[in-house]
């Protein structure tokens, strides 16, 4: 098992302190293997006077077009938070958007790409292989769901990994159709941005996108009551036979659990139905585990929750402990039906990222990442239903495992309320806790901590959290 520290009472960047190697039996540890106390600590006001200055800087040399959702430049991160350079520590419910499922600076990561780097840096795959891809792809072949053979290959982000997945079910089937659904969330390069169904910020002034891109209905049972996940199954499947044609469409691609749509988790047996009408049409189904996958949601992919079995997977995200990489796994036959040459990429699969990835993943094994997860949910799930009792803004609390959201609405009503939730997040950065929003009406709050995580942390960040309801209400 992983080491920690013991506990220190000051958190001081500068020091090295000898470490007092201890056995992580619990959740709860005071300071992590970079040797940051695990403690929320604000010494500035947020952004803080050093950030302030970076982000000047970042208004003259980096484009408008690249946001930031809290301006504090980070210095250092690990267990449950993110240091900045004015001092601060903030406690870190985000995860770089669920990347940094395995904590920040997990040793195992940072071992396996030290030694990495000091052997070569790159050589293109395509060109002259190396043994950490064929790991990873292994790897990969064995974790997803299915004890079907399986092939994998290797890119940089998600939205190559989908971009991928949709060319390789097009080689396989000699069909153009590809169906996403509603609320769904795939990428920001043409195609994804085709297959995203928000338009702001991720399409809005980008287009024409490309074609043969069909939206169907998508399960979203707070508001589709009372309508059952089947019941929505089943207008998705006749809007695909009648307006595209079942033999038409060469992939349906669809999130398990959407992120950027707002953590939905689809009613009982939607995800399963849609497989199976696939299956019986000869269309490649692909799950887009990018933001679910890999122990977030408690067991390894999100899929396994209704027993499906996608022919193909899509992952990126918390693969590689923070480092840019992505995959396709999927049936053999499918994979393997694209000629040699047609996939690949200069830097997909880099072996640095090959590197992180083995280290993440057997970490992820070896610490019982799923019941990291796990454990988790059963801090943050009663906690989140005491103050939905507490504030009637909150419409609904869904999610798995670390992986949870709550979705605002005006009291009363089922509308949307996006001002309170920009307000609850606000309020909670000003505090030291790093909250993200999403949702197609930008009225989620969600919650990605990393599995390292201290519970101590854990509960003081939502314990903030509820002071932001009280505050703003």
């Amino acid at each position: 098992m992983s080491p920690f520290y013991g506990e220190i009472t000051r958190l001081d960047l500068d020091s090295h302190l000898g470490p007092n190697m201890e056995t992580l039996m619990t959740l709860t540890p005071e300071r992590t293997d970079n040797e940051l106390a695990q403690e929320r600590r604000l010494v500035t006001a947020i952004p803080g006077p050093k950030s302030m200055a970076l982000l000047a800087r970042k208004t003259e040399a980096v484009s408008n077009g690249v946001g930031v959702t809290l301006p504090v430049f980070v210095a250092k991160a690990g267990g449950g938070v993110l240091v900045d350079v004015d001092g601060n520590s903030i406690i870190d419910m985000g995860s770089g958007i669920a990347v940094t499922t395995v904590g920040n600076a997990n040793p195992y990561v940072v071992e396996n790409v030290q030694r990495q780097v000091a052997a070569f840096t790159h050589t293109c795959f395509m060109v002259n292989p190396y043994s950490g891809y064929v790991e990873v792809c292994e790897a990969l072949n064995r974790l997803t769901p299915g004890d079907h053979a399986k092939r994998s290959a290797l890119f940089n982000s998600g939205a190559e990994a989908i971009e991928n997945a949709v060319k390789i079910a097009r080689s396989y089937t000699n069909r153009a159709a590809v169906v996403v659904v509603e609320h769904g969330y795939h990428g920001r390069t043409n195609l994804t941005m085709a297959m995203t169904a928000k338009n702001m910020p991720y399409k809005d002034g980008f287009g024409p996108f490309a074609s043969e891109v069909y939206r169907v209905p998508t399960s979203y049972p707070f508001r589709d009551a009372p309508l059952s996940g089947l019941d929505i199954a089943k207008r998705a499947i006749s809007r695909i036979e009648k307006e595209i044609g079942g033999t038409k469409v060469a992939a349906i691609v669809i999130e398990p659990i959407q992120g950027e749509g707002g953590f939905i988790v689809p009613g009982a047996g939607y995800f399963a139905a849609i497989a199976a009408f696939a299956k019986a049409n000869g269309i490649v189904f692909v799950a887009d585990e990018i933001q679910s996958g890999f122990c977030r949601t408690g067991d390894w992919f999100a899929s396994s929750y209704e027993g499906v079995i996608p022919d193909l997977v899509t992952t990126a995200k918390g693969i590689a402990g923070g480092l840019p990489l992505a995959g396709v796994t999927g049936r053999a036959e499918i994979m393997d039906s694209v000629h040699a040459g047609g996939l690949g990429g200069t830097y997909g699969g880099s072996p640095v990222a090959c590197a992180a990835a083995l280290g993440a993943i057997r970490w992820m094994e070896e610490e019982d990442a799923c019941g990291r997860a796990k454990a988790i949910e059963s801090v943050m799930l009663p906690a989140l239903a005491a103050m939905k009792v507490n504030h009637p803004t909150i419409g609904e609390i869904r999610g798995r495992g670390a992986m949870l959201a709550i979705e605002l609405i005006r009291p009363g009503t089922m509308e949307p309320d996006p001002e309170r939730t920009s307000a609850v997040a606000k309020y909670c950065h000003g505090e030291g806790v790093m909250v993200l929003t999403t949702g197609t009406y930008s009225n989620v709050m969600r919650f990605l901590p990393p599995l390292t995580m201290p519970m101590h942390l854990l509960e003081e960040a939502l314990s903030i959290v509820e002071r932001g309801f009280e505050a703003t209400g």
